[in-house]
C-alpha cells in the first residue's frame, strides 16, 4: 500500500528529515531535550500516517464501491461513510451517476423513439407510393381508353398530392420537434386565424355540400397565426372527413381572463371511446378514420399548441366530435 501511495510516502519522507533536524537540534540543547522532541515528532509521526492510512483505505473502498456501481449496478452504501468530506464525495458521485444513468436511459428511449417513427414513417410512405407504382404500370398499357387514362391520372395525381402532403407535415412535425422553429408571439384574432385556417378546405367543404358557421366577435391571443392556423386547419380537416355530406361544422370562440378558447364541433359520429386518449398520437388511427387518413394531423396540431403555451382536448359533443382548444394567457 506504501508503495501504490506516493502522496503518503512522500509525507512520511518529509516527516522523518524534519524529525531527524529537530532532533538534532534538541540534542544540540541538551540530551533531555533532544529525547523529548524524539518522542514528539514519533508521536506526531505515527498520528499522520494512521490518520492518511485509514483515509487511503477508505478511498481505495469507494473505489471498489463505485466499480460495483458503474459495472453492475449495486448503489453507494451511503449509510457506510461517516459525515464527512468522503461522505459528501461519495453523495454527489451517486447523484452524479444516477443523472448519467438517466440520460443513458433517455437516449435509449429516443433512438427507440425513432426506430418507431422511421418504421412508422416506411409504412405510410409504402401505401402511396405502391400505389403509384401500379397505377403507372397501367398508364403503360396500350390498350387503356381515353377516359381510363384521364381517371388514373387524376389518381396519380391525387396520391403525389397526399405524399407531398405527408412529407411536408412530417417536415413540420421534426422541426418543432429540434426546436428550429421560433414561433411569433403576435396578437392573435381569432376571427383572421379561422378565415385563414378555413380557406384551403373552402372547396372540399362545398363539393360535400357541407356548412361552416362561424360564433366569434373581437377574441385573441398571444400567437403565431401562420402555426396557429396550420393546426386549426387539421383539426378542421378532420372534422370535415368525419362530417356527412350536407353536414355543419361550428367554430366558437370566447375569451376569459385567464385563456382564449376555441371549440370546434361537427354533426359527424364523434369518436370511439376508446380511441380518445390516443387521438394526438403520431400515426395512429382511430376505428374511424378514413382510408387516407395518416394518423399525424391531430398530432401536428397538438405539437403546435402545446408549443405557444395552450392545451387541445378531443371528445364527445351533442352532435358529433367536438375539439377545445386553450391559448393560456399566462405560463402554466
Amino acid at each position: 500500500m506504501l508503495q501504490n501511495n506516493k502522496e503518503l510516502c512522500r509525507g512520511i519522507a518529509i516527516l522523518a528529515g524534519a524529525t531527524v533536524i529537530l532532533t538534532a537540534i534538541g540534542f544540540s540543547v541538551s540530551a533531555a531535550c533532544g529525547i523529548l522532541v524524539l518522542f514528539a515528532c514519533v508521536a506526531v509521526g505515527a498520528i499522520h500516517v494512521g490518520t492518511e492510512v485509514y483515509r487511503y483505505r477508505r478511498l481505495q473502498k469507494l473505489s471498489t464501491d463505485l466499480d460495483r456501481l458503474l459495472i453492475s449496478g449495486v448503489p453507494l452504501p451511503i449509510a457506510d461513510y461517516n459525515e464527512g468530506e468522503l461522505s459528501i464525495l461519495a453523495n454527489q458521485v451517486q447523484k452524479l451517476t444516477l443523472r448519467l444513468t438517466e440520460a443513458a436511459e433517455a437516449v435509449e428511449a429516443d433512438k427507440k423513439y425513432l426506430a418507431d417513427s422511421l418504421a412508422d414513417i416506411s409504412h405510410q410512405l409504402r401505401t402511396p407510393l405502391t400505389a403509384m407504382t401500379l397505377t403507372t404500370t397501367m398508364l403503360r398499357t396500350t390498350e387503356l381508353t381515353d377516359e381510363k387514362r384521364m381517371e388514373l391520372t387524376g389518381e396519380l395525381r391525387s396520391l403525389l398530392a397526399r405524399t407531398d402532403w405527408l412529407v411536408e407535415t412530417l417536415l413540420k412535425i421534426s422541426k418543432l420537434d429540434a426546436g428550429t422553429v421560433k414561433l411569433a408571439k403576435d396578437t392573435v384574432s381569432v376571427k383572421e386565424l379561422i378565415s385563414r385556417s378555413a380557406a384551403p378546405i373552402a372547396i372540399p367543404m362545398e363539393l360535400r355540400n357541407q356548412t361552416l358557421v362561424v360564433k366569434c366577435d373581437k377574441e385573441s391571443f398571444s400567437g403565431d397565426l401562420i402555426w396557429s392556423a396550420e393546426a386549426l386547419g387539421n383539426i378542421l380537416k378532420n372534422c370535415i372527413e368525419h362530417t356527412p355530406e350536407g353536414g355543419t361544422i361550428t367554430v366558437t370562440a370566447q375569451e376569459t381572463a385567464l385563456y382564449t378558447q376555441i371549440e370546434v364541433e361537427d354533426t359527424g359520429s364523434g369518436f370511439d371511446p376508446k380511441d380518445i386518449p390516443h387521438l394526438f398520437e403520431r400515426f395512429y388511427k382511430g376505428s374511424n378514420a378514413s382510408q387516407n387518413s395518416y394518423g399525424i394531423g391531430l398530432a401536428l396540431a397538438r405539437t403546435v399548441i402545446t408549443a405557444q403555451n395552450g392545451t387541445v382536448q378531443a371528445m364527445n359533443g351533442n352532435t358529433g366530435a367536438k375539439f377545445v382548444i386553450k391559448f393560456y394567457k399566462q405560463v402554466i
